[in-house]
């Protein structure tokens, strides 16, 4: 899946040139697939979160239904920013907490305080 993830994120970044529409259906599709394949992940991990950010790529790269922005100075920040979606997540993985090992400090010993060496201040009233 890490190897579709980062297919999924260059064709992002090269959706950045100038390329003829047919290139712009086949991203569409493959961005969709790869954002369906990640949102099963992500809810079979029970993390939510991140299953409706890429519920949000699904409904942006959707080839069923596409949106149209019309103007290519829109798609390039959108592209990038889903191209590096799917380079973050493609490299991120969930470690299990690692124990950490309990050491005991050893301490100067503290010297014993008896109340008769307080200082106890009081205040009187003139």
């Amino acid at each position: 899946m890490k190897v579709f993830l980062i297919v999924c994120a260059l064709c992002c970044f090269a959706a950045i040139l100038k390329l003829p529409i047919e290139y712009y259906t086949f991203l569409r599709t493959i961005v969709s697939l790869g954002a369906v394949l990640h949102i099963y992940s992500w809810i079979n991990q029970k993390n939510y979160s991140l299953a409706i950010v890429f519920i949000l790529v699904l409904i942006l790269f959707n080839p069923f239904f596409p949106i149209y922005l019309h103007r290519k100075s829109i798609w390039i920040p959108l592209d990038v920013i889903t191209g590096l979606l799917f380079l973050l997540f493609a490299f991120y993985s969930k470690k299990a907490p690692t124990k950490i090992e309990e050491k005991t400090i050893e301490l100067a010993p503290t010297q014993k305080t008896y109340a008769k060496d307080r200082i106890v201040s009081v205040k009187r009233e003139v």
